[in-house]
């Protein structure tokens, strides 16, 4: 029996493009040490990330003023993991922060836990430095930002309603995977409501240095939302055509 990676033509330039775990070693029928360490630990970390709460101090610090701080309907991380149902309602208390706050606006923004507080907590300030100048160049008004404690993607068109708010964009900690505990997700809604379905929405996701770098999240999300305002819709109707857009150096 022998330990190490597998010794295939070509694999080890491969391992070297992606995180995912191929030409793995192993000692007889089972995976060598090395990489079943390796699984284990990846294991705990995306467990941890799920079960982790946000920071919001931390969090604050980081994001532009003014920020307004809100609560789902789920109290506490095991009642949201449990009834996600809950994680999509705003608290009643929450109807007395946002309405001295309302517009109208053509868009709001919020950042939810979701199931990877970290991914929020490590990513969403540096995209939104990049991203809302960009906006406001553009000629978006903006709502203040709200976090949600508490939050699935849901919320924020009850947010976006509270607001008056046209348009809504979630920042939100995506279902962590074995190669990626903190990916964050860019949800973009317009003429968000309670019959909203995950089909009227665009996502950009896996937002994080080794997956889509903040400079290139940005750029799609404030193009997306370009689209979104031109054709006043959003969803499966709306495709991303970014990549074929014009760059300004």
């Amino acid at each position: 029996m022998t330990e190490g990676p597998v010794s295939v033509p070509g694999l080890a330039g491969l391992r070297h493009l992606t995180a995912a775990r191929i030409g793995l070693g192993r000692a007889g029928a089972s995976l060598a040490t090395a990489p079943l360490m390796a699984f284990r630990l990846a294991h705990a970390r995306a467990r941890d990330a799920v079960h982790a709460a946000l920071d919001v101090p931390a969090l604050l610090a980081g994001l532009p003023a003014p920020v307004l701080v809100v609560d789902s309907q789920a109290t506490d991380r095991r009642t949201y993991l449990m009834r996600p149902d809950l994680g999509r309602l705003l608290d009643p208390a929450a109807a007395a922060v946002l309405a001295p706050h309302a517009g109208p606006y053509d868009l709001a923004v919020a950042l939810g836990d979701g199931l990877s507080a970290q991914a929020v907590q490590r990513h969403a300030a540096p995209l939104l430095a990049v991203l809302l100048p960009a906006l406001r160049a553009h000629g978006w008004t903006l709502a203040p930002l709200v976090v949600v404690r508490g939050a699935r993607v849901k919320v924020a068109d009850a947010v976006a309603q509270a607001l008056g708010a046209a348009a809504v964009l979630m920042l939100v900690g995506e279902r962590p995977g074995l190669s990626a505990p903190d990916s964050l997700g860019a949800y973009l809604t317009w003429a968000p409501g309670p019959a909203t379905t995950d089909a009227d929405r665009n996502c950009v996701s896996n937002i994080r240095p080794e997956g889509l770098p903040t400079a290139e999240a940005a750029f799609r999300i404030d193009h997306l939302l370009s689209q979104m305002r031109q054709l006043r819709r959003s969803g499966v109707s709306v495709k991303d055509d970014s990549q074929a857009a014009p760059r300004i150096a």
